[in-house]
C-alpha cells in the first residue's frame, strides 16, 4: 500500500519533464505513474516537482575571525527546509591540535539538532604527511570528501604543495574527493601590504586584494597535483572567468576536476562594495565584475561548472558592524533558503538556463560528486522521498524578516522573484507547507559517503 501520493505535478528531471504521480511508502519512493492511490495525497497539479535540493556547501555554527556564524544546525536547517533544501553538506572544524576522525565525531555531535539530512566534508588543517591513516578512518566514519585551503596562511589554515601532494595521493587511492579553496596566498599577502592606510578603510578596496589571478593560479596548481596523483578534485566557489578558464583547461588535459559556483557570484557584483552598507556583502572570494557573472552562467550551461551551492555562512548586521576597515569583519553570506527560488527565477525564467538544469545543478550533480547518489539527488524508485513541490507562478519579495535564517540581512533584500517553494518532503515527511516549517528538531539524519560518481552529464 502506498502511504502518500504527490499527485498530478510536472516532475522535472535532468533529462525531461512529465506529468505523473509519485508514490511513497515509509521514507522511499516506490512508484512513479498515473492515477496512483495512497492513504494520503498532496495536490501538485499546476506545480513543478523537483528532487530535494542539496546545498553542498554550508557553514553552520562556523567561526570566522573569532565570530560564530548566526545560524546553528537547527536554525540553518529550518531555513534550508523552508527553501526546499533537504540535504546540506557542511564541514568539520579543522584544527592542528586534533585529528580528522576526532573532528568528524565532534561535528556530528553538533549536528544532532539538524532538521534536514546532512553529510560532511572534512577540513584538513594542520595535517602532515605520515598521518594518511586519518583519511582511512574518515572513510570508515562515512566522510569521503576533504577540504584544503590554499590561502589563510596568516590564520594557520593553508596547505602547501607538499601537503596537497601527499594527501591527494591517499585520497585518490581511497576513491575520495579533494576539495580546494583556491586562492594564491602569497599574492594576496603581497597586495595587502601595499595598501595605504586610507585604502584599508574603504570596503571597495577589498576586491583588489584578492583578484581573479589568485583564483586562476591556485586552480591551475591544484589541477597539476590532482593530475599527477589521480585524485578527483573539486573547486569550491569558483568566482571568476579566469578561474573558470583554469578549470576548463585542466579538464581538457584529462584532470578529474569539477567546480561549483554560488548565487552570490552569479547575481551580485563588486559594485555593492561602494554602497553605504557594502561591508555587509563581505565574502571570500570577493564578488567580481559583470563579465565574470556572464562567464559563470556560460560555464554552467556548458557543463564546465558542475553545480551551484551557497557557501551559506550568515552573520547579523551587528556581527558585521563596520569598525573602520575591511580587515576586521567576518566574511560570509546567507543563501540556503533562497537558493532554489533564485536559481529558478534568475536562471530559468530569465533564460540563462533551462528548466531541466535545475535538478541537475541543485540535486543530481551535488549528490553524484559528493558520494551520496542515488540515495539522494534524484526522483527514482528506491531513492529517499526528498521532494519539493514548487509553484512557478507565485510572486514574492525577498525580505530578511520573512526568511527563517537567524540573521537580519539578505544580500537579495527587496528582490522580486517569480516562483516559490510550496511543499517540502524529507524522506516522505512534510517539513514545510502553507508557508510554515512543519518538521522537527533532530529529524535530520547523517548521510554517509558511499562512493564518488563525478559523472558530468
Amino acid at each position: 500500500m502506498i502511504d502518500l501520493v504527490v499527485r498530478g505535478g510536472t516532475i522535472v528531471t535532468p533529462h525531461s519533464t512529465v506529468q505523473a504521480d509519485i508514490g511513497i511508502r515509509g521514507e522511499r519512493i516506490i512508484a512513479i505513474g498515473r492515477e496512483l492511490v495512497g492513504r494520503e495525497a498532496i495536490d501538485a497539479f499546476g506545480k513543478l516537482v523537483f528532487p530535494g535540493v542539496i546545498d553542498a556547501h554550508t557553514h553552520m555554527a562556523a567561526e570566522n575571525y573569532g565570530i560564530s556564524s548566526s545560524d546553528d544546525f537547527l536554525t540553518g536547517t529550518i531555513a534550508a527546509a523552508c527553501g526546499g533544501v533537504t540535504t546540506i553538506i557542511d564541514f568539520t572544524v579543522g584544527d592542528p591540535g586534533t585529528t580528522i576522525p576526532e573532528e568528524i565525531t565532534a561535528r556530528r555531535q553538533e549536528a544532532r539538532r539538524a532538521a534536514v539530512d546532512y553529510a560532511l566534508h572534512a577540513e584538513v588543517i594542520g595535517w602532515e604527511p605520515g598521518r594518511e591513516e586519518e583519511f582511512e578512518h574518515a572513510f570508515a566514519a562515512g566522510v569521503g570528501s576533504f577540504k584544503f585551503y590554499m590561502t589563510y596562511g596568516s590564520l594557520g589554515q593553508r596547505s602547501d604543495s607538499a601537503v596537497l601532494y601527499h594527501a591527494f595521493r591517499k585520497i585518490a587511492a581511497l576513491g575520495g574527493v579533494a576539495l580546494v579553496h583556491a586562492e594564491d596566498d602569497l599574492i594576496i599577502e603581497s597586495l595587502l601590504t601595499q595598501l595605504t592606510p586610507a585604502q584599508k578603510t574603504a570596503m571597495d578596496s577589498y576586491p583588489r586584494t584578492r583578484p581573479p589571478i589568485c583564483e586562476g593560479l591556485a586552480i591551475a596548481e591544484a589541477a597539476v597535483l590532482a593530475g599527477e596523483t589521480g585524485a578527483r578534485l573539486h573547486v569550491v566557489h569558483v568566482s571568476s572567468a579566469l578561474g573558470l578558464e583554469a578549470l576548463r583547461r585542466a579538464r581538457m588535459y584529462g584532470v578529474h576536476i569539477t567546480g561549483e559556483t554560488g548565487p552570490q557570484y552569479l547575481l551580485l557584483t563588486e559594485d555593492v562594495y561602494k554602497e553605504p552598507e557594502g561591508h555587509l556583502f563581505s565574502v571570500m572570494p570577493p564578488l567580481r565584475k559583470e563579465r565574470d557573472q556572464k562567464a559563470l552562467w556560460e560555464g554552467l550551461r556548458a557543463g564546465t561548472l558542475a553545480f551551484i551551492a551557497t557557501d551559506h555562512c550568515p552573520f547579523t548586521r551587528e556581527q558585521k558592524r563596520w569598525h573602520g576597515t575591511f580587515l576586521d569583519i567576518p566574511y560570509g553570506l546567507p543563501g540556503v533558503e533562497t537558493l532554489l527560488p533564485l536559481v529558478y527565477y534568475e536562471g530559468v525564467v530569465k533564460g540563462r538556463i533551462v528548466l531541466t538544469d535545475v535538478p541537475l545543478l541543485l540535486s543530481e550533480r551535488p549528490a553524484r560528486i559528493n558520494g551520496i547518489y542515488p540515495k539522494k539527488g534524484t526522483l527514482r524508485i528506491g531513492a529517499d522521498a526528498d521532494i519539493v513541490v514548487f509553484d512557478p507562478n507565485a510572486e514574492w519579495v525577498i525580505s530578511a524578516d520573512k526568511l527563517h535564517t537567524a540573521t537580519d540581512f539578505s544580500p537579495y533584500e527587496g528582490w522580486t522573484v517569480n516562483g516559490r517553494v510550496d511543499t517540502v518532503l524529507l524522506r516522505g515527511n512534510v517539513v514545510y507547507s502553507d508557508g510554515e516549517f512543519r518538521g522537527k528538531e533532530g529529524a535530520g539524519s547523517f548521510v554517509p559517503f558511499v562512493g564518488n560518481r563525478a559523472i558530468m552529464q
